[in-house]
């Protein structure tokens, strides 16, 4: 065994075991339990950051343990490979974007096994390969045949730099989330897949799901957002249709004084025919930002329409509004409007001056003036004519009634979600595939003309849609009547692509189907991890996908991931200068030196270069435009992978944000030269020939080992249930010392100290494989500690012979004592009454009464 520890070579050497072993290939072993472990798939733009190291270092973890549990693992990767920056880079860089990503996966790939993860690679995936978006567009043309898929004219975010739609989550600022081009509202074709079919599945099956972090299921629900309400109508005169408006307040309806309806509404349209100012405030509309976090804080700005309603119940006249807080793509593109009990309203009444009119009172007769704020709180109605006195759930029932008595209401779910638009203008994506005939309408690709592919030879410029402006792509011939015809040229938005890759892992060289038999043993993932900003949509997506996978009978499983993981983010300190513009120039640690105190905190930094002071920035989610990444190869190539893994694991919880500190990265590195130094200096003087002998033990050895058997109890929990990955390694890191003072040389003591070796060997191995690997054989032991059962608990280990008792006189703490830990209360009273330091405070009075707590404490009052 080599005297220091050497992480290159160990781990080049055991690199190349698992690849001859093929230790991590699954296979279908239904003798075993399986686990499926993934961690969600990258995107290959180029290197990995410490934010992927972190992430599948979490996952690797599990999956090991797991193996070591007797379980059946299967840890697939991948690549989520489609996507806009392949298209600006190859603008950039004069690269086609398959060439550029295919490159970027072979790095990135080299990479993931230089750090060791235990991945089946013969299910390697990118979801640019033909033959994996082959099977999307067969199941998109299923789910059009059974009407779950449909197109329509719709209002959208446009990016005019990158020439694509935009979700509400991608615009921030109003800008385009990738090169914060001003958005702008645009009316396009689209396609949709109907999730709205199964909003309320998607509600009530977050109740199945335990496993998942408890923020995530609320920010789903919240998303889905179902609501209770009611749907009534507002007639307008000289207009057509009377305008439909949905409210959960129906309590509140005696109190309207106008209807707000959006830009995009058709009475907003036909106002705007021949009145410039209202034309120029829907022109306005189409540049705003509508995400909700903007819509929440932004400026609430309307225009009189010219146009009144005819309330419903009353008869009386209100006001249409036109303003920009109201979405047509939301709910039915109008609302009525409060104002004496809904803040938003309230602001915008006082602003133009539109009436206020109070219908709800406190029901506790509390503080519900209006003079300067909304009262929003349900309470009793006022004002409401027959409703008055009415409580919320009362005036519901009534109103509703009412309102469906008199054909011009009814009550109705609703759930905030939306329709999932699936159309995007670019290229690099999967096209979507149907063919629009001018004798037959729109006709899908038939499934032996699958997978319609990209055409190679296409202009990059970022000016219009490379498939639209392709010279061959679009034509085609009709399938049906064999017409000329023209093809789709959007492609699918690539959430489409992550929404079944988890699936098609279990059936990856299935050639013949979309998924098959296989897909059902695996299926559901056990553990999913990923970041929290996947919460949504992703997320979402896969939970839609899978039920629609389950309703074509391609699946069995309800849910795609029965646990869910969500590690935070890897965070680091920011350093910059501002140039004579007032711009930040941020600047990498490794380019500053910094003097910080005695805690760690910096006092001064300054460029290394020329000494100019810099600015310490706050603490950010490592970046590149903050440019305070730490390149995970560097650290590899001096410490490696073990260190990195090590590090990224101890430094928190994984569902906590991980603050870098380059002095971790060292004590890393000095615990692992630590633990080979131990076990090096104990193989150096032979591996002892007996085995464990319990009756020998003497009290040092069965105190080491009473501290091994508890490490082994907490650390198994930790990794088993809690996953605090930091903890078990903390727990390791004390046994270890605790180890390096035990100077026990003699046979037993040496026999003490390979159990305590192989057993911390063994519950680091998920985490340092390698050297873990390395220190297995010199231990004795043959074959891979990959498949090495996890330490079994010995629970006689954890008994005490001798334990501490504390004695108190008349409620006050006065001594402690050692007892036999089978001691009777008998002999425990006779030797904590012959105690001189007892009988001192005790001081000759007599005593009342003489109390004992087993193994705890004794209590005298005198």
């Amino acid at each position: 065994m080599e005297e220091h520890y050497k992480p290159l070579p160990i781990e080049q050497k055991v690199q190349a075991d698992w690849d001859r072993s093929g230790v991590f290939t699954a296979s279908e072993d239904t003798g075993k339990e399986k686990y499926y472990c993934l961690s969600m798939f990258p995107y290959p733009s180029g290197k990995l950051h410490m934010g992927h190291v972190r992430n599948y270092t979490i996952g690797d973890v599990i999956s090991r343990f797991q193996r070591m549990q007797g379980k059946h693992v299967l840890q697939p990767m991948g690549w989520d490979a489609f996507g806009l920056p392949a298209e600006n880079a190859a603008m950039q860089n004069r690269v086609h974007p398959a060439d550029w990503t295919y490159s970027n996966i072979d790095y990135m790939r080299a990479q993931l096994k230089r750090l060791g993860f235990g991945y089946d690679w013969s299910r390697e995936l990118a979801t640019c390969d033909p033959e994996y978006y082959r099977w999307e567009q067969w199941f998109f043309l299923r789910l059009l045949k059974k009407g779950l898929v449909y197109k329509k004219t719709a209002p959208v975010n446009w990016c005019p730099h990158d020439q694509t739609v935009l979700a509400n989550e991608q615009v921030i600022d109003g800008c385009c989330w990738r090169c914060d081009t001003h958005v702008e509202k645009k009316e396009i074709s689209q396609w949709f897949l109907k999730i709205t079919a199964y909003a309320d599945e998607l509600l009530t099956s977050l109740e199945t799901l335990p496993g998942w972090p408890e923020q995530v299921r609320t920010m789903q629900a919240n998303w889905i957002g179902r609501s209770e309400g009611v749907e009534m109508d507002f007639a307008v005169a000289g207009f057509d249709q009377p305008i439909r408006i949905y409210t959960t307040r129906p309590d509140t309806v005696m109190g309207v004084t106008y209807v707000a309806v959006a830009a995009e509404h058709p009475l907003a349209l036909k106002a705007a025919a021949g009145n410039p100012e209202i034309a120029e405030f829907l022109e306005s509309c189409k540049l705003m930002e509508t995400s909700e976090a903007a819509m929440e804080t932004m400026e609430k700005r309307g225009v009189y329409s010219g146009m009144q309603a005819v309330h419903p119940l009353t008869g009386e006249q209100v006001p249409v509004w036109i303003a920009n807080f109201v979405l047509m793509n939301y709910g039915t593109g109008a609302v009525m409007s409060v104002p004496a009990h809904d803040q938003r309203d309230y602001e915008f009444a006082q602003k133009y001056r539109i009436a206020i009119k109070q219908v709800i009172h406190a029901a506790d007769g509390g503080d519900d003036d209006i003079s300067e704020h909304a009262f929003t709180h349900k309470g009793l109605l006022c004002n409401s004519a027959e409703f008055d006195g009415l409580s919320f759930g009362q005036a519901f029932s009534a109103i509703a009634e009412k309102l469906a008595a008199l054909g011009k209401g009814e009550r109705k779910t609703n759930f905030r979600l939306r329709d999932w638009g699936v159309s995007r203008q670019r290229y690099w994506g999967a096209p979507i595939p149907v063919v629009y005939c001018d004798s037959c309408g729109t006709v899908p690709v038939p499934d032996e003309q699958l997978p319609v592919t990209l055409p190679r030879d296409v202009v990059l410029d970022g000016s219009q849609s490379p498939l639209a402006a392709h010279p061959g792509f679009p034509h085609t011939n009709c399938p049906s009547c064999g017409k000329p015809a023209r093809r789709e040229t959007d492609t699918f938005d690539t959430f489409m692509e992550s929404s079944w890759y988890f699936a098609r892992y279990a059936s990856r060289d299935a050639d013949t189907a979309m998924l098959d038999s296989r897909a059902n043993y695996w299926l559901p993932v056990d553990h999913y991890i990923g970041g929290i900003e996947h919460a949504i949509l992703h997320l979402l997506y896969a939970r839609f996908y899978t039920k629609l996978l389950r309703d074509e009978g391609l699946i069995v499983c309800d849910e795609p991931f029965k646990n869910l993981l969500t590690q935070g983010m890897v965070i680091a300190e920011t350093f910059y200068q501002l140039d004579e513009h007032g711009h930040k120039h941020y600047f990498n640690l490794t380019q500053i030196d910094v003097e910080r105190d005695a805690k760690g905190k910096i006092i001064a930094a300054k460029l290394s270069a020329d000494g100019s002071p810099v600015t310490v920035g706050p603490v950010e989610k490592m970046s590149k435009s903050k440019n305070n990444g730490v390149d995970p190869q560097v650290l590899i190539d001096k410490y490696g992978a073990d260190t990195v893994r090590l590090y990224t694991m101890f430094t928190s919880p994984p569902d906590q944000s991980l603050e870098w500190n380059d002095d971790g990265v060292e004590g890393a590195f000095r615990f692992l030269k630590r633990l080979w130094r131990i076990a090096h200096q104990h193989v150096d003087n032979g591996l002892p020939g007996k085995s464990l002998v319990a009756a020998e033990f003497d009290d040092a050895q069965k105190t080491l080992r009473r501290q091994l058997h508890h490490t082994l109890q907490k650390v198994t929990d930790d990794m088993a249930r809690r996953h605090t990955f930091n903890t078990a390694i903390a727990a390791n890191m004390e046994l270890v010392n605790a180890l390096n003072k035990f100077e026990d040389e003699s046979e037993q003591g040496r026999v003490v100290r390979q159990e305590v070796l192989e057993a911390v060997v063994l519950m680091l191995a998920p985490i340092i494989p390698h050297v873990c690997q390395q220190l297995w054989e010199h231990l004795g032991h043959d074959g891979d500690i990959v498949m090495a059962d996890w330490p079994v608990l010995d629970e006689s280990a954890l008994q005490l012979d001798v334990i501490d008792m504390v004695v108190q006189i008349n409620g006050k703490l006065r001594g402690k004592f050692s007892v036999a830990v089978n001691a009777t209360r008998e002999q425990i009273e006779a030797l904590v009454m012959a105690d001189e330091h007892v009988q001192r405070y005790i001081d000759g009075k007599p005593v009342k009464k003489l109390i004992v707590v087993p193994q705890k404490l004794v209590n005298i009052v005198v």
